[in-house]
């Protein structure tokens, strides 16, 4: 019989290899720090993934090699969320009235 466990013999101890760990305590740490994101690291692509925890109606997932770039990632995520939420502004000034046709241009910049 082949292996670590022979009839009449001690076994002999396997201890659990930790892949990256500073990189999964530094993952946990940016859950943490960050509580409506769930970070962790991807062994297979050496690369931090947060996902948000707000409703959607889609996944929002972002990637980066860094922690610095994630978090980069995480906040521009937060902003187009807010964004989105936030009532259109309008600009200019102007009342919708006074967008007849007296105040359209035609090309070359002469008035219609």
């Amino acid at each position: 019989m082949t292996g670590r466990h022979r009839e009449g013999q001690p076994y002999s101890l396997v201890y659990r290899r930790v892949w990256d760990g500073p990189a999964r305590a530094e993952a946990e740490r940016l859950s943490q720090v960050w509580p409506e994101w769930t970070v962790f690291y991807s062994l297979s692509k050496r690369s931090f993934h947060a996902v948000a925890s707000w409703d959607s109606p889609h996944l929002v997932m972002v990637e980066d090699a860094t922690t610095e770039g994630l978090e980069e990632r995480m906040r521009e995520a937060e902003m187009n969320r807010l964004l989105r939420a936030a009532p259109p502004q309008r600009g200019g000034g102007e009342s919708p009235s006074a967008e007849g046709t007296a105040g359209k241009r035609r090309r070359g910049g002469r008035a219609a």
